[in-house]
C-alpha cells in the first residue's frame, strides 16, 4: 500500500534536511579542526621552535668557548642562530670534533724515538739557538709535538716534475728492504706505468712495498682493473676514507692528502707533486704545470717512514716486522738539519702546520717568499703577512695565473688587495698553473711539502712537509723562486680595484662559504 503524497514529501523533506544538517555539521568540524589546528600551531608550534631557538643559541655558544678556528666557529654561530633545527642537524653531521670516530680511525703513537735521536735533536735545537733564536723556537715547537730535528742529512730540490719522476724511479729500481708511498692522487698513465713497473719488479725480488692512497682523489683517474694489477704483483694496498663507506654521513671531507716516498729509510721524498702525466707536463691541463718536490738522504728519511708507518696502523693495517726493521741501516751525511712534520684532523684544535706558517711569516727579518696554488686563510694568518711587509720585511707571494678551480681562485681574489695595500708583493706564474707549496725566509730556512695555504690544509687534510734549517737546498729553492719571478707578471693594486663589480660581488658571496 502506497504511502500517501503528503507524508512522502514529508519523509524526503526530513531526510534531505538531515542530509543538510550533517554535511553541515561534518563541513563545520573541518572548520573548527582546523581553526583549532592552526590555533595550537600558532601557539605551540612557536614554543616549540623557541625551545629549538634556545637550544641552538645554547650550542652556539658552546662552540664560542671552545678552541679552534675563528672563522669556523663564527660560520656555524650564524648558522645555528639564523636556521637552528637545520643548522643542529648540519652541525651534527659535519661540525664535531671527533674525526677519530668519524672515519674509523684508531689513534695510534708514531714509533718510539731512539735517545740518540733525542740528544741529536737537542744539540740541534741549541746549536740554531746560537746562531737564530727564531728559528731554535720553531724546531722546539714542533719536536714537542714529536716531530725532532735531525742531523746528518742531504737534501735535493727538485723544481721540475720530470726531473723528479726520473730520480725516483731511479732510487726506487735500487731498493732492497721497502718502499712506502703515500699520495692523494695515484692516476694510471705514462708516469704510473713507468714507478709501477720498477715496483713490480722490486716486489718480485722480495722488497717489501706497501702503498696508501686516497679515494676521493682517484675516483676518475684509478680503475679497479690497475688495482687490482697493483696486488696481483704483490704490492699492499690501503685507500684512505673510501668515499661509498661514508658517503651517507658526509665525512668525505676529511682527505688524505700527503705526498710521501720512503725507500730503505734513508731516501725519502715529499712537496706538491703527485703521481700523474700532468705533473711531468706530459699532458695540457692549465698551461705548464709548475711544481716543486725534495728528496731527503740519511737520518732525516726516518721522519716520514715513521708518519707512514703511524697512518698504517691508524687504517687498522700490520706490519710483518718490527718498528726498527724500517730504520736506515747506513749513516748519512750532510750539513744543516732537517725537520720532517705532519698534520691531520685527529689533531685539532692544535694545527702544526698552520702554527709553522705563522711562525715562518713571524721570524722574516729580510725576506719572505711563498708558493701556493690557493689562498684562503684565518685573519691571524692574513694580518701576520701585512705586519710583516709593513715591517719591511719583502714578502712576495706567487700564485698561478692559469687556476684550475675557478671559483677558489676568485675567493683568493677577496684577500690580496688587503695584502697590496700593505706592500705585499703579488706574482702570477704567466706560462700556467703554479702547485708548488713551499716557503723561503730569509735564505736560512725553507719548508717544502704538501700543504697548501687554506682552510682545508690547516683545518680537514691530512698533510706533510719538511723544514730544512741552513742547507744548500734553500739555496736551491731560493733559485728556482727567483725563476718563478722572472716568468710572472706582478699584479697590482689597481688591476685589483678594477675587476668587474658582479665578479667582486660573487667573490664576496662565495668567500661566505670559503670555511
Amino acid at each position: 500500500m502506497k504511502k500517501p503524497g503528503i507524508q512522502q514529501r514529508t519523509e524526503r523533506r526530513i531526510s534531505a534536511a538531515t542530509s543538510i544538517a550533517m554535511c553541515a555539521a561534518v563541513v563545520l568540524v573541518q572548520i573548527a579542526s582546523t581553526l583549532l589546528l592552526t590555533k595550537f600551531l600558532h601557539v605551540y608550534a612557536s614554543i616549540i621552535y623557541g625551545v629549538l631557538e634556545i637550544i641552538g643559541a645554547a650550542v652556539a655558544i658552546r662552540i664560542y668557548t671552545r678552541s679552534g678556528s675563528p672563522s669556523y666557529k663564527l660560520v656555524w654561530m650564524c648558522l645555528l642562530l639564523a636556521v637552528p633545527v637545520a643548522g643542529m642537524i648540519l652541525f651534527l653531521l659535519w661540525g664535531g670534533a671527533h674525526q677519530a670516530k668519524t672515519l674509523s680511525m684508531k689513534r695510534v703513537p708514531p714509533p718510539a724515538h731512539k735517545e740518540r735521536e733525542r740528544r741529536q735533536s737537542e744539540t740541534g735545537i741549541a746549536q740554531l739557538r746560537r746562531s737564530d733564536p727564531a728559528w731554535s723556537r720553531l724546531a722546539t715547537y714542533l719536536q714537542k709535538r714529536g716531530f725532532l730535528l735531525y742531523p746528518n742529512t742531504a737534501a735535493q730540490y727538485f723544481g721540475d716534475g720530470a726531473a723528479y719522476f726520473d730520480d725516483l724511479v731511479a732510487h726506487i729500481q735500487k731498493a732492497e728492504t721497502y718502499v712506502f708511498l703515500e699520495f692523494y692522487i695515484l692516476a694510471e698513465g705514462r708516469i704510473w706505468d713507468r714507478i709501477f713497473g720498477a715496483l713490480r719488479e722490486r716486489a718480485a725480488q722480495g722488497v717489501e712495498v706497501r702503498i696508501i692512497f686516497d679515494d676521493f682523489g682517484n675516483l676518475t683517474r684509478l680503475s679497479g682493473k690497475t688495482l687490482q694489477k697493483i696486488q696481483d704483483a704483490g704490492i699492499e694496498v690501503e685507500v684512505f676514507n673510501p668515499v661509498h663507506r661514508y658517503v651517507n654521513r658526509i665525512y668525505f671531507n676529511y682527505r688524505d692528502h700527503r705526498k710521501i716516498v720512503v725507500i730503505d729509510g734513508y731516501y725519502a721524498y715529499t712537496g706538491g707533486i703527485n703521481i700523474g702525466d700532468e705533473y711531468a707536463n706530459l699532458v695540457n691541463r692549465f698551461g705548464h704545470w709548475k711544481d716543486s718536490a725534495v728528496r731527503i738522504e740519511g737520518e732525516g728519511a726516518w721522519g716520514f717512514a715513521a708518519q707512514f708507518i703511524q697512518m698504517w696502523k691508524m687504517m687498522g693495517r700490520t706490519l710483518p716486522n718490527e718498528d726498527d726493521y724500517y730504520r736506515p741501516r747506513q749513516e748519512g751525511k750532510g750539513p744543516g738539519w732537517c725537520q720532517p712534520f705532519t698534520d691531520g684532523p685527529l689533531n685539532n684544535p692544535d694545527n702544526p702546520i698552520e702554527e709553522t706558517y705563522l711562525q715562518l711569516i713571524g721570524s722574516a727579518k729580510r725576506f719572505l717568499y711563498i708558493t701556493t696554488p690557493y689562498y684562503a686563510v684565518e685573519d691571524s694568518m692574513q694580518k701576520a703577512l701585512c705586519i710583516a711587509a709593513d715591517s719591511s720585511v719583502d714578502v712576495r707571494l706567487l700564485i698561478p695565473a692559469v687556476p684550475d678551480h675557478k671559483f677558489t681562485y676568485m675567493v683568493a681574489e677577496t684577500y690580496w688587495g688587503e695584502l697590496m695595500r700593505h706592500g705585499v708583493k703579488i706574482y702570477k706564474y704567466s706560462p700556467g698553473f703554479l702547485h708548488a707549496k713551499s716557503v723561503m725566509v730569509d735564505r736560512e730556512v725553507a719548508l717544502v711539502g704538501s700543504t697548501n695555504m687554506d682552510y682545508r690544509t690547516f683545518q680537514l687534510h691530512y698533510e706533510c712537509g719538511v723544514l730544512l734549517y741552513k742547507m744548500p737546498a734553500v739555496e736551491e729553492l731560493l733559485e728556482d723562486m727567483d725563476h718563478i719571478m722572472a716568468e710572472s707578471r706582478l699584479y697590482t693594486l689597481s688591476e685589483w680595484n678594477k675587476r668587474p663589480w658582479y665578479r667582486r660581488a660573487f667573490a664576496s658571496v662565495l668567500r661566505l662559504f670559503a670555511i
